[in-house]
C-alpha cells in the first residue's frame, strides 16, 4: 500500500506531461505554414545601416522617391520584324492581365510605375520587355505571397499561354525573387519528409524496434512545432528577420539534435533496464547521468548559434535566436516528452524496445563489470577501445595526419562569393535570362551601378567611373533619366539633392553577377580618393558589402565561439587541459571537413564558388555539433575514470559509447545532407560540408584523435583538477 501511495503520480505526470506536449503541438500546428509569410529574402534587407551600399540606396530615395524594381522579360530567336510584333502583343497583353490572386483585382500595367517597354537587341537577334514595378508595391502582401510573386506567376502564365516559336524568360531582381521563393518553398514539405524519412530508417536500424522510432519521431516534429511557435511570433513582431535559409537549417537543427539526445538517453535508459527492475527507477538513473552532458551538448550549440547575434549581416544574426530557440525545444522535449513516450506503459515499459527487450539481470558481479565483460558487449567498439588503448600516441599521431591530409584541399577553397545569379544549383528561368541577357544587351542597364558626390566633384568622378574596366557607359542622372527616358547627354543639368549628384554606371556584366562586385570596388577605388564623401551603391554593390561583412564577422564570431565552447567544456570536465585539447581537435576537425568539401565542390559539383558566409556557418555548426561527441565520450570517461583511472575509464568510455554516438553522427550528417534537396548551392555546401564534418568527427575526432590523447598524457589530461583521479 505504501508504495502505491508513493508512486501512483507517476502514471498521471506521465499523461499531464504528453497532454501538454500534444497542445503545444496543437497550437504550432497551425502556425506550421505561416513562416514563409515573415520571411525576408532580399539581400539588401540583411545589410546594416553603416554599409556604404545602404546608405547610397537610401540617399537614392531622395532622388527618385518612387523607386523601381525591375522585371525584365527577355525573349530570343527574332528572326524578323513579325517576331518583334508578337512579343510587342505579348507585352500589351500582359499589362492588361489581372493579376493572380490580387483581392483587388489590379492588372500588372496597375503596379507597374510605367507600361511595359520592347526593346530590342542591336544584333536583332533578341527583345528586351522591361516591367518596372513600384518598390512598395513589389513587396505588398496578398494573402500569403507578396504582390511582386503574383506579378511574376502572371507574367509566365500569359507568355506561356502566347505558344511562340519563341524562347522567353523573366529575369532580373523579380524573376530571381520568384525562383528564390519557389526553391525556399519545398523547405515546409520536401526538406522536412526528406530528413524524417532519412531519420527513420536509421532509426529502425539502430533499434531493430518497430516502435521505439516513431517516439522518438515524434519527439523532434512535437519539439519543432514549439519552436516554429517562437520563431513565428518574433519574427511577426520584427524582433528578428527571418529567411528562408534560416528556417530550413532551424528544422534539420531540432530534428538532428532532437535524435541525438534520444539516442544518448535511450541508450542509458536500456543499460539501466539491466540493472532495475522498475522502468521508473531505471529511467530515474538514466535521466539524471545523461542530463549534464545532453544540457552541456545543448549548451555549447545555443551559445554558439547565439554568438551570431554579434554579426553585422542580419541574416547571420536571425539564424542565431531562431536555431536556438529550436534546440532548447529539442533540449525540451527529449528530456521530458520522450521519457513520458518511453514509460507510458508502466511497469510494461519494456515493450518500446521489442522485440528485443532489455531483460533484467539484477546487480552485476565483479567479472561482468570487468573491462574484458564490457568490450565484449560492445562487439566491434569493444574492440576499437583496445586498440587505441594499446597503442594510443601512434593512434592520435595517425588520426591528426590524416585530417591534417584532408585539410589540404583548403588551398583551393573559393569563398569569394556568389553572385545573384549563381545561386541556384541548377537551371531556372531567371539565370537562363541572365545568360541571354549578358548575349545581346549591356546586362547591367537595369540596375546599375549608383555613384554619389558632391556638385563640385560630379565632372572629375563621372571621367573616373568611366575609365573604370568592365564600365561601359556613365552619365549623370536627370530628370528625364529618373523618368525613364534614355540618357541623351548635351545640356540637360543633373539633379542636385544637398548638394550631391547621382551619376549611373551600367556594367558589361549583369549586376546579380560575380563579376560585377569585382566592378564595384574598382569603382570605388577610382571615386574615393576624389571626395570622402563619395558613396557607390546599387545591386552589385549590395553583394559585395555582404562579402565584406561576412569578413568582418568572421574575425569577430570565431574566436568568442571558441571561448564559449571551451568554457563550458571546462565546467563540465573540471580540467582545462582536455578542454584545450578537444577545441583544437575540432578545429582540426573542421579544417578536415573544408578541405574535403572544396575538392569535392571544385571537381565533383563543379560549383562556380562559395559564398563567404558558408565556411563561418559550417564553423559554427560543425565546432558548436561536433563537439557533441567528445563530450559524450569523455564525460563518461570522466565518471569511469573516478573509478578506474583515466586510461581504464577512456578505455570504458570509448566501448560503451562507441555505438550510440556513431548512430547519432550518422543520423546528424544524414538529417543535414537532406538540406540537398532545396535547390541552392548555399543549403547544398553547408549539407555537405556539415555532413561530411560529423561523420569526421564521429569517426575520427571521437573514436581516435581525443581517446587516443588523453590516453597518452594519462591523469594529467584533467589538469589542474586531477586529484580525484585515480592513477
Amino acid at each position: 500500500m505504501t508504495s502505491t501511495k508513493k508512486t501512483w503520480w507517476r502514471p498521471v505526470a506521465i499523461v499531464v506531461m504528453i497532454m501538454a506536449w500534444l497542445a503545444i503541438s496543437g497550437v504550432g500546428g497551425s502556425t506550421f505554414g505561416k513562416l514563409g509569410s515573415v520571411q525576408e529574402n532580399d539581400a539588401a534587407a540583411f545589410l546594416p545601416a553603416s554599409a556604404e551600399s545602404t546608405e547610397a540606396a537610401a540617399l537614392h530615395q531622395e532622388f527618385v522617391p518612387s523607386d523601381t524594381i525591375p522585371g525584365l522579360f527577355v525573349v530570343d530567336g527574332i528572326a524578323n520584324d513579325s517576331d518583334i510584333g508578337d512579343v510587342e502583343a505579348f507585352a500589351k497583353e500582359a499589362g492588361e492581365t489581372p493579376i493572380e490572386g490580387d483581392p483587388e483585382d489590379r492588372t500588372v500595367n496597375d503596379i507597374l510605375v510605367a507600361p511595359p517597354t520592347v526593346v530590342p537587341s542591336e544584333d536583332g537577334e533578341a527583345v528586351l520587355v522591361a516591367f518596372n514595378l513600384g518598390a512598395e508595391k513589389f513587396s505588398e502582401n496578398i494573402g500569403e505571397e507578396t504582390l511582386g510573386e503574383a506579378f511574376a506567376s502572371t507574367v509566365r502564365d500569359v507568355w506561356t499561354e502566347q505558344d511562340l516559336d519563341l524562347n522567353g524568360y523573366l529575369t532580373g531582381p523579380v524573376g530571381l525573387t520568384a525562383d528564390l521563393v519557389a526553391a525556399f518553398a519545398g523547405i515546409d514539405g520536401i526538406l522536412l519528409l526528406v530528413a524524417l524519412a532519412v531519420v527513420l530508417i536509421i532509426l529502425l536500424i539502430v533499434y531493430r524496434s518497430p516502435v521505439l522510432p516513431f517516439a522518438v519521431l515524434m519527439t523532434a516534429m512535437i519539439a519543432l512545432t514549439a519552436a516554429i511557435i517562437a520563431v513565428y511570433a518574433m519574427a511577426n513582431a520584427d524582433i528578428i528577420t527571418l529567411n528562408g535559409q534560416s528556417q530550413g537549417i532551424m528544422f534539420i537543427l531540432v530534428v538532428g539534435a532532437t535524435t541525438d539526445y534520444a539516442l544518448l538517453l535511450v541508450a542509458r535508459y536500456r543499460e539501466e533496464l539491466q540493472r532495475h527492475q522498475s522502468p521508473y527507477e531505471a529511467m530515474s538513473v538514466a535521466w539524471r547521468r545523461s542530463l549534464a552532458p545532453i544540457a552541456a551538448s545543448a549548451g555549447t550549440v545555443v551559445l554558439g548559434l547565439l554568438v551570431l547575434l554579434l554579426s553585422d549581416l542580419k541574416s547571420n544574426a536571425s539564424l542565431g535566436p531562431a536555431g536556438a530557440i529550436g534546440i532548447v525545444a529539442a533540449f525540451v522535449a527529449a528530456l521530458t516528452l520522450l521519457p513520458a513516450l518511453l514509460l507510458i506503459g508502466g511497469k510494461h515499459a519494456r515493450g518500446v524496445f521489442w522485440p528485443k527487450r532489455p531483460v533484467y539481470t539484477g546487480d552485476s558481479s565483479d567479472d561482468e563489470d570487468s573491462i574484458e565483460a564490457v568490450e565484449k558487449r560492445a562487439g566491434v567498439w569493444g574492440r576499437v577501445s583496445r586498440a587505441v588503448d594499446a597503442r594510443p600516441r601512434r593512434t592520435w599521431i595517425g588520426a591528426g595526419a590524416v585530417l591534417l591530409l584532408m585539410s589540404a584541399g583548403l588551398f583551393g577553397l573559393k569563398a569569394d562569393g556568389l553572385g545573384s545569379s549563381d545561386v541556384f544549383t541548377g537551371e531556372v528561368e531567371s539565370t537562363t535570362g541572365f545568360d541571354v541577357l549578358e548575349a545581346h544587351f549591356d546586362a547591367g542597364q537595369s540596375s546599375p551601378i549608383r555613384v554619389f558626390v558632391p556638385e563640385a566633384d560630379a565632372d572629375e568622378a563621372l571621367e573616373a567611373v568611366q575609365g573604370v574596366d568592365g564600365v561601359t557607359a556613365a552619365y549623370p542622372l536627370t530628370e528625364s533619366v529618373a523618368q525613364g527616358a534614355p540618357p541623351m547627354g548635351g545640356g540637360e543639368p543633373p539633379i542636385v539633392v544637398d548638394g550631391m549628384v547621382e551619376i549611373d554606371a551600367v556594367t558589361e556584366v549583369a549586376s546579380a553577377s560575380a563579376e560585377a562586385t569585382d566592378t564595384v570596388q574598382a569603382v570605388r577605388d577610382a571615386v574615393h580618393p576624389i571626395s570622402d564623401q563619395a558613396l557607390v551603391g546599387g545591386e552589385a554593390a549590395e553583394n559585395l558589402d555582404t562579402k565584406l561583412t561576412t569578413d568582418r564577422d568572421i574575425t569577430v564570431i570565431i574566436p568568442v565561439i571558441l571561448l564559449v565552447i571551451f568554457v563550458v567544456l571546462m565546467i563540465l570536465l573540471r580540467a582545462i587541459l582536455t578542454p584545450l585539447l578537444i577545441v583544437l581537435a575540432n578545429i582540426l576537425s573542421f579544417a578536415a571537413a573544408l578541405g574535403l568539401s572544396s575538392v569535392l565542390f571544385n571537381t565533383v559539383f563543379g560549383f562556380p564558388g562559395m559564398d563567404p558566409a558558408t565556411p563561418l556557418l559550417g564553423f559554427v555548426f560543425l565546432v558548436a555539433l561536433g563537439v557533441d561527441y567528445s563530450i559524450f565520450l569523455m564525460s563518461r570517461a570522466r565518471e569511469e575514470s573516478l573509478k578506474h583511472g583515466t586510461r581504464e575509464g577512456v578505455r570504458r568510455a570509448l566501448a560503451v559509447t562507441g555505438g550510440v554516438i556513431t548512430s547519432a553522427g550518422i543520423v546528424l550528417a544524414a538529417t543535414f545532407a537532406a538540406l540537398g534537396v532545396i535547390p541552392l548551392i548555399f543549403l547544398a555546401q553547408i549539407a555537405v560540408i556539415v555532413g561530411l564534418g560529423v561523420l569526421i568527427d564521429t569517426l575520427i575526432v571521437r573514436s581516435l584523435l581525443v581517446p587516443g590523447l588523453v590516453s597518452d598524457i594519462g591523469r594529467a589530461s584533467w589538469w589542474p583538477w586531477q586529484r580525484s583521479i585515480e592513477n
